[in-house]
Protein backbone atom coordinates (compact mmCIF):
# COMPACT_ATOMS: atom_id res chain seq x y z
CA UNK A 1 0.00 0.00 0.00
CA UNK A 2 1.21 3.80 -0.81
CA UNK A 3 2.27 5.77 1.74
CA UNK A 4 -0.43 8.75 2.59
CA UNK A 5 1.45 9.66 6.03
CA UNK A 6 2.10 13.03 4.34
CA UNK A 7 -0.94 13.73 2.60
CA UNK A 8 -3.06 12.69 5.37
CA UNK A 9 -1.21 15.12 8.09
CA UNK A 10 -1.65 18.12 5.63
CA UNK A 11 -5.55 17.65 5.08
CA UNK A 12 -5.80 16.85 8.62
CA UNK A 13 -4.00 20.04 10.01
CA UNK A 14 -5.69 22.25 7.54
CA UNK A 15 -9.11 20.91 8.76
CA UNK A 16 -8.26 21.51 12.76
CA UNK A 17 -6.72 24.99 11.47
CA UNK A 18 -9.44 25.97 9.33
CA UNK A 19 -12.69 24.68 10.71
CA UNK A 20 -11.28 23.66 14.48
CA UNK A 21 -12.69 19.90 14.11
CA UNK A 22 -11.74 16.98 11.41
CA UNK A 23 -14.07 15.53 8.87
CA UNK A 24 -12.06 12.14 8.40
CA UNK A 25 -14.75 10.94 5.49
CA UNK A 26 -13.75 14.31 4.14
CA UNK A 27 -9.49 13.94 4.74
CA UNK A 28 -10.69 10.01 2.87
CA UNK A 29 -12.07 11.28 -0.31
CA UNK A 30 -9.05 13.80 -0.92
CA UNK A 31 -6.68 10.97 -0.75
CA UNK A 32 -7.79 9.91 -4.13
CA UNK A 33 -6.29 12.20 -6.18
CA UNK A 34 -3.24 10.70 -4.82
CA UNK A 35 -3.79 7.47 -6.37
CA UNK A 36 -5.68 5.59 -3.06
CA UNK A 37 -6.88 2.62 -3.80
CA UNK A 38 -10.36 1.22 -2.70
CA UNK A 39 -8.96 -1.67 -1.36
CA UNK A 40 -7.02 -0.10 1.08
CA UNK A 41 -9.29 1.98 2.38
CA UNK A 42 -9.89 0.51 5.66
CA UNK A 43 -6.18 0.56 6.37
CA UNK A 44 -5.66 4.44 5.51
CA UNK A 45 -8.66 5.20 8.12
CA UNK A 46 -7.32 4.01 11.12
CA UNK A 47 -3.72 6.00 9.59
CA UNK A 48 -6.62 9.04 9.44
CA UNK A 49 -8.10 8.16 13.08
CA UNK A 50 -4.25 8.64 14.33
CA UNK A 51 -3.45 11.53 12.96
CA UNK A 52 -6.99 13.30 13.92
CA UNK A 53 -5.74 12.18 17.38
CA UNK A 54 -2.28 13.17 17.43
CA UNK A 55 -3.29 16.75 16.11
CA UNK A 56 -5.97 17.06 18.57
CA UNK A 57 -3.94 17.45 21.27
CA UNK A 58 -1.37 20.04 19.26
CA UNK A 59 -1.26 23.92 20.10
CA UNK A 60 -2.72 26.18 17.58
CA UNK A 61 1.20 27.11 17.35
CA UNK A 62 2.45 23.66 16.93
CA UNK A 63 -0.41 23.13 13.86
CA UNK A 64 0.88 26.20 12.12
CA UNK A 65 4.38 25.46 12.19
CA UNK A 66 3.94 21.85 11.03
CA UNK A 67 1.33 22.72 8.05
CA UNK A 68 3.95 25.49 7.20
CA UNK A 69 5.71 22.49 6.01
CA UNK A 70 2.87 20.52 4.56
CA UNK A 71 0.77 22.71 2.58
CA UNK A 72 2.91 22.41 -0.66
CA UNK A 73 1.30 18.94 -0.97
CA UNK A 74 -2.60 20.65 -0.67
CA UNK A 75 -4.06 20.47 -3.86
CA UNK A 76 -6.18 23.36 -4.27
CA UNK A 77 -9.26 22.99 -6.58
CA UNK A 78 -11.06 26.48 -7.66
CA UNK A 79 -14.03 27.36 -5.91
CA UNK A 80 -16.75 29.52 -6.77
CA UNK A 81 -16.35 32.33 -4.39
CA UNK A 82 -18.54 32.16 -1.12
CA UNK A 83 -21.09 34.15 -0.28
CA UNK A 84 -24.05 34.22 1.84
CA UNK A 85 -27.30 33.31 -0.10
CA UNK A 86 -30.05 35.29 -1.15
CA UNK A 87 -33.07 36.26 1.34
CA UNK A 88 -36.14 34.75 0.72
CA UNK A 89 -39.20 36.64 0.27
CA UNK A 90 -37.99 40.14 -0.39
CA UNK A 91 -40.63 42.36 -1.77
CA UNK A 92 -39.81 45.92 -1.66
CA UNK A 93 -37.40 47.73 0.22
CA UNK A 94 -35.30 45.55 3.12
CA UNK A 95 -34.84 46.86 6.25
CA UNK A 96 -32.87 45.03 8.45
CA UNK A 97 -31.58 45.79 11.94
CA UNK A 98 -29.00 44.80 14.97
CA UNK A 99 -29.86 44.25 18.23
CA UNK A 100 -27.66 44.50 20.84
CA UNK A 101 -28.57 45.00 24.42
CA UNK A 102 -26.15 47.20 26.02
CA UNK A 103 -24.90 45.34 28.91
CA UNK A 104 -21.34 44.25 28.08
CA UNK A 105 -18.61 44.70 25.08
CA UNK A 106 -19.32 43.45 22.16
CA UNK A 107 -17.26 40.61 21.31
CA UNK A 108 -16.72 38.29 18.32
CA UNK A 109 -20.38 37.07 17.78
CA UNK A 110 -21.72 40.32 17.56
CA UNK A 111 -19.30 41.21 14.88
CA UNK A 112 -20.84 38.34 13.11
CA UNK A 113 -24.53 39.13 14.02
CA UNK A 114 -24.03 43.36 12.77
CA UNK A 115 -21.94 42.58 9.77
CA UNK A 116 -24.77 39.53 8.51
CA UNK A 117 -27.28 41.53 9.25
CA UNK A 118 -25.42 45.17 7.08
CA UNK A 119 -24.28 43.20 4.22
CA UNK A 120 -28.17 41.87 3.42
CA UNK A 121 -29.08 45.58 3.92
CA UNK A 122 -26.36 46.85 1.45
CA UNK A 123 -26.78 43.96 -1.09
CA UNK A 124 -30.49 44.60 -1.43
CA UNK A 125 -29.68 48.64 -1.37
CA UNK A 126 -32.22 48.65 2.03
CA UNK A 127 -31.89 49.81 5.34
CA UNK A 128 -29.81 49.18 8.41
CA UNK A 129 -30.69 50.37 11.72
CA UNK A 130 -29.17 49.95 14.99
CA UNK A 131 -31.49 48.74 17.92
CA UNK A 132 -30.14 49.28 21.75
CA UNK A 133 -32.64 46.79 23.63
CA UNK A 134 -32.21 48.76 26.59
CA UNK A 135 -35.17 47.63 28.21
CA UNK A 136 -33.48 45.75 31.24
CA UNK A 137 -32.21 48.65 33.90
CA UNK A 138 -30.23 46.06 35.97
CA UNK A 139 -27.92 45.61 33.24
CA UNK A 140 -27.65 48.07 30.56
CA UNK A 141 -25.24 51.02 30.92
CA UNK A 142 -24.31 54.20 28.93
CA UNK A 143 -20.93 52.85 29.08
CA UNK A 144 -22.07 49.70 27.20
CA UNK A 145 -23.53 51.98 24.57
CA UNK A 146 -20.87 54.06 24.17
CA UNK A 147 -18.47 50.99 23.59
CA UNK A 148 -20.55 49.15 20.74
CA UNK A 149 -21.06 52.43 18.93
CA UNK A 150 -17.53 52.96 19.03
CA UNK A 151 -16.75 49.45 17.71
CA UNK A 152 -19.49 49.71 14.99
CA UNK A 153 -18.03 52.87 14.06
CA UNK A 154 -14.47 52.87 14.48
CA UNK A 155 -13.60 48.95 13.84
CA UNK A 156 -16.70 47.59 12.11
CA UNK A 157 -17.19 50.83 10.01
CA UNK A 158 -21.24 49.83 9.19
CA UNK A 159 -22.93 52.66 7.80
CA UNK A 160 -26.65 52.71 9.50
CA UNK A 161 -29.28 54.70 8.74
CA UNK A 162 -30.79 55.09 12.55
CA UNK A 163 -29.97 54.33 15.91
CA UNK A 164 -33.10 53.49 17.79
CA UNK A 165 -33.42 52.94 22.05
CA UNK A 166 -36.23 50.81 22.42
CA UNK A 167 -36.70 52.53 26.17
CA UNK A 168 -37.91 55.75 24.39
CA UNK A 169 -40.88 53.52 23.25
CA UNK A 170 -41.90 53.03 26.27
CA UNK A 171 -45.50 54.48 26.32
CA UNK A 172 -46.06 52.67 22.95
CA UNK A 173 -45.33 49.57 24.77
CA UNK A 174 -47.57 50.11 27.60
CA UNK A 175 -50.26 50.58 25.33
CA UNK A 176 -49.73 47.62 23.33
CA UNK A 177 -49.91 45.94 26.64
CA UNK A 178 -52.94 47.25 27.29
CA UNK A 179 -55.03 46.31 24.12
CA UNK A 180 -53.34 42.48 24.93
CA UNK A 181 -55.38 42.78 28.00
CA UNK A 182 -58.36 44.50 26.57
CA UNK A 183 -58.69 41.38 23.72
CA UNK A 184 -57.99 38.83 26.67
CA UNK A 185 -54.34 37.52 26.17
CA UNK A 186 -52.56 39.02 29.25
CA UNK A 187 -52.86 39.00 32.71
CA UNK A 188 -51.58 40.01 36.14
CA UNK A 189 -49.97 37.61 38.44
CA UNK A 190 -48.71 37.28 41.77
CA UNK A 191 -47.69 34.08 42.09
CA UNK A 192 -44.04 33.20 43.08
CA UNK A 193 -41.34 32.40 40.79
CA UNK A 194 -40.58 29.10 41.79
CA UNK A 195 -44.52 27.90 42.21
CA UNK A 196 -44.84 29.60 38.68
CA UNK A 197 -41.45 27.71 37.06
CA UNK A 198 -43.01 24.19 38.65
CA UNK A 199 -46.66 24.77 37.06
CA UNK A 200 -45.12 25.93 33.54
CA UNK A 201 -43.28 22.62 33.75
CA UNK A 202 -46.06 20.52 34.31
CA UNK A 203 -48.83 22.11 32.25
CA UNK A 204 -50.95 23.47 34.73
CA UNK A 205 -52.42 26.96 35.11
CA UNK A 206 -51.74 29.04 38.21
CA UNK A 207 -54.73 30.92 40.44
CA UNK A 208 -54.30 34.02 39.11
CA UNK A 209 -54.93 32.70 35.32
CA UNK A 210 -58.51 31.16 36.76
CA UNK A 211 -59.40 33.97 38.65
CA UNK A 212 -58.59 36.79 36.14
CA UNK A 213 -60.93 38.51 33.56
CA UNK A 214 -60.67 41.78 31.30
CA UNK A 215 -61.77 44.31 33.95
CA UNK A 216 -59.83 42.77 37.29
CA UNK A 217 -56.65 42.53 35.16
CA UNK A 218 -57.00 46.02 34.04
CA UNK A 219 -57.62 47.30 37.41
CA UNK A 220 -54.07 45.65 38.67
CA UNK A 221 -52.46 46.67 35.53
CA UNK A 222 -53.12 50.37 36.41
CA UNK A 223 -52.28 49.58 39.97
CA UNK A 224 -49.35 48.19 38.16
CA UNK A 225 -47.87 51.40 36.79
CA UNK A 226 -48.57 53.22 39.54
CA UNK A 227 -46.15 51.76 41.89
CA UNK A 228 -48.81 49.54 44.10
CA UNK A 229 -46.54 46.53 43.37
CA UNK A 230 -43.18 45.83 45.12
CA UNK A 231 -40.15 44.21 42.02
CA UNK A 232 -40.78 40.53 42.28
CA UNK A 233 -43.98 40.82 43.80
CA UNK A 234 -46.19 40.83 39.82
CA UNK A 235 -45.90 40.56 36.94
CA UNK A 236 -47.98 40.87 33.67
CA UNK A 237 -48.19 37.40 31.66
CA UNK A 238 -48.91 36.13 28.54
CA UNK A 239 -51.97 34.23 28.33
CA UNK A 240 -50.87 31.52 26.41
CA UNK A 241 -50.93 27.44 26.08
CA UNK A 242 -50.38 25.78 29.22
CA UNK A 243 -50.10 22.01 27.27
CA UNK A 244 -48.11 23.02 24.22
CA UNK A 245 -45.33 21.36 23.63
CA UNK A 246 -43.02 24.77 22.95
CA UNK A 247 -42.44 25.53 26.63
CA UNK A 248 -41.86 29.35 25.83
CA UNK A 249 -46.03 29.69 25.12
CA UNK A 250 -46.57 28.19 28.77
CA UNK A 251 -47.64 32.17 30.24
CA UNK A 252 -44.27 33.46 29.74
CA UNK A 253 -44.07 37.05 31.32
CA UNK A 254 -44.48 39.98 29.20
CA UNK A 255 -43.87 42.46 31.45
CA UNK A 256 -41.94 43.23 35.24
CA UNK A 257 -40.61 45.74 37.74
CA UNK A 258 -37.53 46.97 38.80
CA UNK A 259 -36.74 50.19 40.62
CA UNK A 260 -33.26 50.30 39.01
CA UNK A 261 -32.76 53.77 37.70
CA UNK A 262 -32.26 53.66 33.98
CA UNK A 263 -29.06 55.48 32.22
CA UNK A 264 -31.36 57.15 30.02
CA UNK A 265 -34.65 57.47 31.24
CA UNK A 266 -33.80 57.78 34.99
CA UNK A 267 -36.22 56.69 37.41
CA UNK A 268 -39.70 57.39 35.00
CA UNK A 269 -40.34 53.77 34.63
CA UNK A 270 -40.66 51.11 36.51
CA UNK A 271 -42.43 48.67 34.34
CA UNK A 272 -40.76 47.17 32.30
CA UNK A 273 -41.31 44.87 29.15
CA UNK A 274 -39.04 41.95 28.21
CA UNK A 275 -37.47 40.50 25.39
CA UNK A 276 -40.09 38.48 23.46
CA UNK A 277 -42.96 41.63 23.74
CA UNK A 278 -40.58 44.28 23.07
CA UNK A 279 -38.20 42.44 20.27
CA UNK A 280 -42.01 41.59 18.64
CA UNK A 281 -43.30 45.03 18.74
CA UNK A 282 -40.06 46.64 18.19
CA UNK A 283 -39.74 45.34 14.99
CA UNK A 284 -42.95 46.00 13.40
CA UNK A 285 -42.44 49.76 14.82
CA UNK A 286 -39.17 50.01 12.69
CA UNK A 287 -40.50 47.98 9.52
CA UNK A 288 -38.08 45.50 10.04
CA UNK A 289 -38.17 42.96 6.80
CA UNK A 290 -36.17 40.02 7.74
CA UNK A 291 -34.67 39.27 11.41
CA UNK A 292 -31.45 37.37 10.95
CA UNK A 293 -30.13 36.03 14.45
CA UNK A 294 -29.07 32.86 16.06
CA UNK A 295 -30.39 29.26 16.25
CA UNK A 296 -30.75 29.37 19.99
CA UNK A 297 -34.10 32.00 19.68
CA UNK A 298 -35.57 29.27 17.51
CA UNK A 299 -38.17 28.68 20.09
CA UNK A 300 -39.27 32.12 20.46
CA UNK A 301 -40.06 32.75 17.14
CA UNK A 302 -43.32 31.02 17.89
CA UNK A 303 -44.28 33.76 20.68
CA UNK A 304 -42.96 36.57 18.70
CA UNK A 305 -45.22 35.75 15.77
CA UNK A 306 -48.20 35.57 18.03
CA UNK A 307 -48.23 38.44 19.82
CA UNK A 308 -47.79 40.34 16.23
CA UNK A 309 -50.47 38.96 15.27
CA UNK A 310 -53.15 39.21 18.37
CA UNK A 311 -51.68 43.65 17.99
CA UNK A 312 -52.32 43.39 14.52
CA UNK A 313 -48.19 44.17 13.43
CA UNK A 314 -46.13 43.13 10.53
CA UNK A 315 -44.24 39.85 10.74
CA UNK A 316 -40.80 39.94 9.62
CA UNK A 317 -39.00 36.64 7.78
CA UNK A 318 -36.80 34.66 10.19
CA UNK A 319 -33.63 33.35 8.99
CA UNK A 320 -31.69 31.95 12.00
CA UNK A 321 -28.47 30.50 11.82
CA UNK A 322 -25.71 28.38 13.93
CA UNK A 323 -23.44 30.38 16.93
CA UNK A 324 -20.11 30.57 16.10
CA UNK A 325 -18.40 29.40 19.42
CA UNK A 326 -14.38 30.53 19.98
CA UNK A 327 -12.95 26.87 21.75
CA UNK A 328 -11.88 28.29 24.66
CA UNK A 329 -12.46 31.62 24.41
CA UNK A 330 -14.54 33.29 27.51
CA UNK A 331 -18.14 35.69 25.98
CA UNK A 332 -19.88 35.60 29.17
CA UNK A 333 -19.76 39.73 30.18
CA UNK A 334 -20.39 38.76 33.92
CA UNK A 335 -17.62 36.19 33.90
CA UNK A 336 -15.15 38.78 32.51
CA UNK A 337 -15.96 41.46 34.39
CA UNK A 338 -15.64 39.65 37.49
CA UNK A 339 -12.14 38.21 36.20
CA UNK A 340 -11.05 41.84 35.32
CA UNK A 341 -12.01 42.74 38.48
CA UNK A 342 -9.97 40.08 40.89
CA UNK A 343 -7.02 40.83 38.42
CA UNK A 344 -7.29 37.62 36.16
CA UNK A 345 -7.64 39.82 33.03
CA UNK A 346 -6.34 42.91 32.86
CA UNK A 347 -9.10 44.47 31.00
CA UNK A 348 -11.88 44.07 28.30
CA UNK A 349 -8.91 44.22 25.66
CA UNK A 350 -7.04 41.51 27.67
CA UNK A 351 -5.53 39.85 24.25
CA UNK A 352 -7.10 36.23 25.73
CA UNK A 353 -10.10 37.47 24.69
CA UNK A 354 -12.48 37.25 21.83
CA UNK A 355 -14.31 41.24 22.92
CA UNK A 356 -14.03 43.53 19.71
CA UNK A 357 -11.35 45.75 21.60
CA UNK A 358 -9.49 43.14 22.23
CA UNK A 359 -9.70 41.77 18.40
CA UNK A 360 -8.96 45.58 16.93
CA UNK A 361 -5.93 46.22 19.28
CA UNK A 362 -4.35 42.49 18.12
CA UNK A 363 -4.64 43.99 14.50
CA UNK A 364 -7.22 41.72 13.43
CA UNK A 365 -9.57 43.81 10.16
CA UNK A 366 -13.28 43.28 9.96
CA UNK A 367 -12.55 42.03 6.72
CA UNK A 368 -11.57 38.96 8.39
CA UNK A 369 -15.63 38.80 10.04
CA UNK A 370 -16.60 39.13 6.68
CA UNK A 371 -14.56 36.22 5.61
CA UNK A 372 -15.40 34.41 7.85
CA UNK A 373 -19.03 34.77 7.51
CA UNK A 374 -18.73 33.95 4.21
CA UNK A 375 -16.99 30.61 4.78
CA UNK A 376 -19.30 29.08 6.85
CA UNK A 377 -22.48 30.16 5.58
CA UNK A 378 -25.78 30.57 7.67
CA UNK A 379 -25.89 26.52 8.57
CA UNK A 380 -28.28 26.04 11.90
CA UNK A 381 -25.58 23.98 13.45
CA UNK A 382 -23.57 25.73 15.93
CA UNK A 383 -20.15 26.15 14.44
CA UNK A 384 -17.11 25.64 16.54
CA UNK A 385 -13.37 26.82 15.39
CA UNK A 386 -10.40 27.97 17.33
CA UNK A 387 -8.40 30.82 16.98
CA UNK A 388 -6.15 29.38 14.23
CA UNK A 389 -9.10 29.65 11.98
CA UNK A 390 -9.50 33.38 12.48
CA UNK A 391 -5.91 33.73 12.02
CA UNK A 392 -5.56 31.78 8.99
CA UNK A 393 -8.14 33.65 7.20
CA UNK A 394 -6.15 37.12 8.55
CA UNK A 395 -3.12 36.08 7.23
CA UNK A 396 -4.70 35.17 3.81
CA UNK A 397 -5.71 39.00 3.89
CA UNK A 398 -2.31 40.52 5.32
CA UNK A 399 0.07 38.11 3.62
CA UNK A 400 -1.18 40.55 0.40
CA UNK A 401 -0.23 43.69 1.41
CA UNK A 402 1.59 44.44 4.63
CA UNK A 403 4.93 45.54 4.83
CA UNK A 404 8.02 43.28 6.48
CA UNK A 405 10.52 44.58 9.11
CA UNK A 406 13.18 43.11 10.87
CA UNK A 407 13.13 41.92 14.63
CA UNK A 408 15.00 40.27 17.04
CA UNK A 409 13.67 39.06 20.46
CA UNK A 410 15.67 38.74 23.64
CA UNK A 411 19.13 40.42 21.76
CA UNK A 412 22.32 39.39 22.06
CA UNK A 413 24.66 41.96 20.35
CA UNK A 414 27.77 40.65 18.71
CA UNK A 415 30.60 41.85 17.54
CA UNK A 416 31.89 40.00 14.05
CA UNK A 417 35.57 39.89 13.77
CA UNK A 418 36.01 40.74 9.91
CA UNK A 419 33.25 42.37 9.39
CA UNK A 420 33.04 44.07 5.79
CA UNK A 421 32.76 47.67 5.65
CA UNK A 422 28.74 47.93 4.24
CA UNK A 423 27.04 50.82 5.75
CA UNK A 424 23.73 49.72 4.41
CA UNK A 425 21.92 47.36 2.97
CA UNK A 426 18.40 47.68 0.08
CA UNK A 427 15.45 45.19 1.45
CA UNK A 428 12.42 45.24 -0.42
CA UNK A 429 9.22 46.13 1.71
CA UNK A 430 7.36 43.22 0.84
CA UNK A 431 8.10 40.18 -1.59
CA UNK A 432 5.85 41.07 -3.99
CA UNK A 433 6.15 44.85 -4.23
CA UNK A 434 8.83 46.90 -5.88
CA UNK A 435 9.43 49.13 -2.83
CA UNK A 436 12.72 49.34 -1.30
CA UNK A 437 13.73 50.34 2.32
CA UNK A 438 17.60 51.00 3.40
CA UNK A 439 18.57 48.88 6.70
CA UNK A 440 21.34 51.19 8.09
CA UNK A 441 24.71 49.03 9.24
CA UNK A 442 26.58 49.67 12.58
CA UNK A 443 29.91 48.27 13.87
CA UNK A 444 27.57 45.30 15.87
CA UNK A 445 25.17 42.64 14.76
CA UNK A 446 22.16 41.85 17.00
CA UNK A 447 20.71 38.43 16.85
CA UNK A 448 17.69 36.65 18.82
CA UNK A 449 18.58 34.52 22.02
CA UNK A 450 17.08 31.53 20.53
CA UNK A 451 19.06 31.84 17.20
CA UNK A 452 22.18 32.18 19.72
CA UNK A 453 21.50 28.93 21.99
CA UNK A 454 20.31 27.35 18.29
CA UNK A 455 23.92 28.11 16.29
CA UNK A 456 26.32 28.63 18.42
CA UNK A 457 29.53 27.05 17.06
CA UNK A 458 27.73 27.07 13.85
CA UNK A 459 27.66 29.50 10.26
CA UNK A 460 24.82 31.53 9.55
CA UNK A 461 23.20 33.73 6.79
CA UNK A 462 22.04 36.88 7.93
CA UNK A 463 19.17 37.45 5.78
CA UNK A 464 20.08 40.04 2.65
CA UNK A 465 23.80 40.57 4.73
CA UNK A 466 26.31 37.89 4.86
CA UNK A 467 27.04 34.72 6.42
CA UNK A 468 28.81 34.22 9.86
CA UNK A 469 29.81 31.62 12.44
CA UNK A 470 28.89 32.46 15.84
CA UNK A 471 32.11 31.61 18.04
CA UNK A 472 30.44 32.92 21.85
CA UNK A 473 28.20 35.28 23.54
CA UNK A 474 29.20 38.69 22.10
CA UNK A 475 31.90 37.16 19.55
CA UNK A 476 31.07 35.89 15.99
CA UNK A 477 33.61 35.64 12.64
CA UNK A 478 32.40 36.84 9.06
CA UNK A 479 32.85 34.05 6.72
CA UNK A 480 31.48 35.42 3.12
CA UNK A 481 29.36 37.44 1.32
CA UNK A 482 27.82 34.95 -1.13
CA UNK A 483 24.72 33.10 0.17
CA UNK A 484 25.31 29.66 0.79
CA UNK A 485 21.50 27.36 0.50
CA UNK A 486 22.77 25.12 2.61
CA UNK A 487 23.31 26.96 5.92
CA UNK A 488 20.41 28.52 8.28
CA UNK A 489 19.24 31.98 7.93
CA UNK A 490 18.29 34.45 10.74
CA UNK A 491 16.85 37.64 11.34
CA UNK A 492 19.38 40.16 12.77
CA UNK A 493 19.41 43.49 13.44
CA UNK A 494 21.92 46.24 14.04
CA UNK A 495 21.29 49.89 14.30
CA UNK A 496 17.94 49.64 16.49
CA UNK A 497 14.69 51.08 18.32
CA UNK A 498 13.29 48.93 21.65
CA UNK A 499 10.28 47.03 21.12
CA UNK A 500 8.14 45.24 23.28
CA UNK A 501 5.52 43.12 21.99
CA UNK A 502 2.25 42.33 23.92
CA UNK A 503 1.85 38.41 23.36
CA UNK A 504 -1.79 36.58 23.07
CA UNK A 505 -1.04 35.49 26.17
CA UNK A 506 -0.79 38.51 27.80
CA UNK A 507 3.06 38.25 28.29
CA UNK A 508 5.68 40.72 26.93
CA UNK A 509 8.11 39.42 24.81
CA UNK A 510 10.83 42.53 24.48
CA UNK A 511 13.65 43.26 21.93
CA UNK A 512 15.30 45.40 18.90
CA UNK A 513 13.23 46.10 15.54
CA UNK A 514 15.19 47.67 12.63
CA UNK A 515 14.92 51.51 12.20
CA UNK A 516 12.41 52.18 10.32
CA UNK A 517 9.74 51.04 11.90
CA UNK A 518 9.59 54.98 13.00
CA UNK A 519 8.38 55.39 10.23
CA UNK A 520 5.11 53.69 11.13
CA UNK A 521 1.55 55.00 12.07
CA UNK A 522 -0.43 54.15 15.09
CA UNK A 523 -2.45 50.93 14.26
CA UNK A 524 -0.36 50.00 11.76
CA UNK A 525 -0.25 46.16 10.78
CA UNK A 526 3.28 45.12 9.79
CA UNK A 527 5.11 41.72 9.76
CA UNK A 528 8.08 41.25 11.55
CA UNK A 529 9.73 38.93 9.49
CA UNK A 530 9.88 34.91 11.01
CA UNK A 531 8.04 35.95 13.91
CA UNK A 532 4.85 37.08 13.26
CA UNK A 533 2.17 39.74 12.58
CA UNK A 534 2.06 42.79 14.94
CA UNK A 535 -0.07 46.07 15.19
CA UNK A 536 1.48 49.16 16.44
CA UNK A 537 -0.12 49.72 19.67
CA UNK A 538 1.95 53.28 20.97
CA UNK A 539 5.48 54.35 21.41
CA UNK A 540 5.99 55.05 25.08
CA UNK A 541 9.43 56.72 26.16
CA UNK A 542 10.85 55.58 22.76
CA UNK A 543 10.10 52.48 23.26
CA UNK A 544 7.56 50.79 20.39
CA UNK A 545 5.09 48.70 21.78
CA UNK A 546 3.10 46.11 19.68
CA UNK A 547 0.53 43.80 19.97
CA UNK A 548 0.86 40.47 18.33
CA UNK A 549 -1.86 39.52 16.13
CA UNK A 550 -0.67 36.19 15.27
CA UNK A 551 2.10 34.01 13.10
Amino acid sequence: MKDFSKEIKAYVLRSSIEFGEVDEKKVLTKLFQYGLDKKDIPEVMKEISKSVAHVHVMSAGQKEKEFESLKGIIKERVEKEKTLPELKNVSGKVVTRFAPEPSKYMHLGHAIACLINYTYAKKYNGKFIIRFDDCNPEKVSKEYVDSNLDDLNKYLEVKYDEVKFLSDDMSLFYSYAKDMINKGFAYMCTCEREHMQNLRHDGKECECRKKSNIKVTLEKWDKFLEGFYAPGTAVLRFRGNMSADNQVMRDPVLFRLSDKEHFRQGNKYRVWPMYDFYSAVGDSLLGITHVMRTAEFDLRVELQEEIKKILGLKTQEFVQYGRVNVIGAETQGRTIRESIVNGEYEGWDDPRLMTLKALKRRGISKDVFVELINHIGLAKKQVNIDFAMIASISRKLLDLKVNRYYFVANPVELEIKGMPNIKEVEVKMHPDKPFMRKIRIGNKIIISKADYDSYLGKEVRLMNLFNMRINSKDKAEFTELENNPKIQKIQWVSIGLPVKIKMDDASWLEGMGEQDIANLKIGEVIQFERFGFVRLDKVVNGVYEFWFSHK
